[in-house]
């Protein structure tokens, strides 16, 4: 069951975090009249979700294993 809540999640997170980071270098400008438009902050904000979501995807495939 935690393995499958990490994935989603973290998928999640890799999602918003690829617009949010999109948004902040101005490439995607959607919504229009979004705030996050060619904000760098945002572009910043955006790599770290991003990348807590990959750590969480690498954790998921990690819960459960034995040791080797």
């Amino acid at each position: 069951m935690l393995p499958m809540v990490l994935k989603a999640f973290g998928g999640l997170l890799i999602a918003f975090g690829a617009i949010w980071a999109f948004q902040g270098l101005g490439l995607l400008n959607w919504p229009a009249g979004s705030i996050m438009f060619a904000q760098r902050e945002w572009a910043f904000y955006g790599a770290l979700t991003a990348t807590t979501g990959a750590f969480a995807l690498w954790g998921a495939s990690r819960v459960g294993r034995t040791p080797d």
